[in-house]
């Protein structure tokens, strides 16, 4: 049989496999995006808003243990769909409990608001203080939300396994991820028909989405657990060796500034969905979804300008872009400029692309065949845990230990909007109920905003205000981690035989 004849008759073979992990990926990426992009919209028009800085760092916490669930666990004991499946049906289910716990927070903190109202004590800043100190089941949201997140993070590894072990060739791997942000944009374009971004039926569809890739794992094809049999090997499983990198001076400062700039990068995941809310967008959720559409585009030249711009300066337009983007926010926030905004969104593509996959292909051509993968998982360790848990909380205001705090502030740049309870209670009721829309209607509201003329314009340009102060902070962060690459790397690494990006992607889109 000649060659073509095999591949017509490997096609149909071939050809469901392919399109099961194409589904994998898809659900994957629908369930976190259908309620972790608009988590901070849902909280805060709830008046929870003293609890978005926990429920976004437990996405970080998450991804600290996963891999150690992964190497003690996952890769030796039982077959990875299995695992994933169990995984993410147990995650359905913890989601399914939340819309229950949230909104018994959002109670608490209605009567609350009305109780401080009428004593004539009611201040945001002091509102905020004691929701955190006295709202239980606020507290009990959040440890949720890290038990969903304990469930999901490992499936990131574990179905980048199931889609390696399977397909014939690394090359199909971009084919088969794509997916994944396909899944990311139509969740966000789901919540914008349904008029749900800042709705808590969010985690109705994350449940829903989570139980159906629970159930798809159970028919994706037998992938046995890759380490089986082998004894433990804990220098793999501490990345002991990957450590070892960081003896070289540039990977050194490659690894320092890629967890630095994960801190201004957790005021972006953190709080643009409660920012665009109230900056008028009817459907954050829709409009965040410019962000991955622009990150497919630019995904597609990161090879072409890797092979022609290098390392340090892909890295460097990344940052650039970071810089750009928070100063968008800021100085649209006073002037209301629409196309700030959706400009600030759209150079996500730039932001992620140019800085986290050319990063990781930059560690695949440092470290040695033999411990690639203990590198890529010491990359994700030091910007998706430590990093984005220091993000996320100083994004708060919060502290370490509840002794060391970690409000970083340049002056009034970075303060809390503390005004925020009082803007977000006058934005709903001039807004009224949501209604449904119709996709083109949709489409249409992700690029338009309206603040209603009933909110009062004194709350609106306090708020606003706060907002640019706010967002100044991550730019100034940003700035200073530019800076500090543009000296202090030097690295001469060729790039002109870099292979595409089809490595396994940091969590996030």
């Amino acid at each position: 049989m000649n060659d073509t004849a095999q591949a017509a008759t490997a096609e149909p073979r071939k050809s469901p496999i392919v399109m099961l992990l194409s589904a994998m990926m898809f659900l994957q990426f629908f369930a976190w995006g259908a309620w972790f992009a608009t988590l901070s919209a849902a909280m805060d028009t709830h008046l929870l808003g003293a609890f978005i800085g926990g429920a976004y760092e437990a996405a970080p916490i998450a991804a600290i243990f996963a891999p150690l669930f992964l190497g003690l666990i996952a890769d030796r004991f039982f077959a990875s769909e299995k695992v994933m499946g169990v995984l993410m049906l147990i995650g359905g289910v913890i989601m399914l409990m939340i819309p229950g716990v949230a909104e018994s927070a959002s109670a608490f903190a209605a009567e609350s608001a009305d109780t401080m109202r009428a004593a004539g004590t009611y201040e945001p800043a002091a509102f905020l203080e004691m929701q955190s100190t006295e709202n239980t089941s606020g507290k009990t949201l959040v440890w949720m939300i890290l038990g969903y997140l304990l469930c999901y993070m490992p499936t990131l590894g574990l179905g980048n396994t199931i889609a390696f072990t399977h397909i014939p060739s690394q090359d199909e791997f971009p084919k088969i991820r794509v997916w994944g942000t396909i899944g990311w944009i139509v969740a966000g374009l789901t919540l914008g028909i349904l008029g749900w971004s800042a709705s808590y039926n969010i985690f109705w569809l994350g449940a829903g989405s989570s139980l159906a890739l629970g159930l798809l794992c159970f028919a994706l094809p037998h992938t046995p657990p890759p380490l089986h049999g082998q004894p433990m090997d804990v220098r793999s499983l501490f990345m002991v060796d990957a450590f070892k990198l960081l003896a070289n001076w540039n990977f050194f400062v490659f690894a320092v500034c890629s967890t630095l700039i994960c801190i201004p990068l957790a005021y972006y995941y953190g709080m643009t969905a409660t920012y665009l809310n109230q900056t008028g967008f009817a459907e954050p959720g829709a409009t965040m979804t410019i962000g991955q559409m622009s990150e497919i585009f630019f995904m597609l030249l990161i090879p072409f300008f890797f092979r022609r711009l290098g390392v340090k300066i892909m890295i460097l337009v990344g940052m650039a872009c970071w810089v750009v983007r928070y100063m968008l926010f800021a100085y649209a926030a006073t002037e209301q400029t629409t196309w700030m905004l959706l400009l600030a969104v759209a150079l996500h593509g730039i932001c992620y692309d140019f800085f986290f996959v050319t990063g990781f292909m930059y560690t695949d051509q440092k470290a040695s065949k033999a411990i690639r993968g203990q590198a890529q998982g010491l990359l994700v360790f030091l910007t998706q845990g430590i990093g984005m848990f220091f993000g996320y909380r100083i994004m708060a205001g919060g502290s370490l230990f509840g002794k060391i705090p970690l409000a970083l502030t340049f002056g009034d740049y970075g303060k809390q909007v503390t005004s925020a309870p009082q803007y977000v209670e006058a934005l709903g009721a001039a807004r009224g109920e949501a209604e449904a829309s119709s996709f083109l209607e949709t489409f249409t509201k992700m690029f338009s905003r309206d603040i209603p003329e009933s909110v009062d314009a004194g709350i609106l340009s306090e708020t606003m205000g706060q907002w640019q102060d706010f967002w100044i902070s991550p730019a100034i962060m940003a700035a200073a981690i530019f800076v500090l690459f543009a000296v202090a790397f030097w690295d001469r690494t060729k790039t002109s035989d870099a292979t595409s990006p089809g490595e396994p992607e940091a969590a996030g889109e």
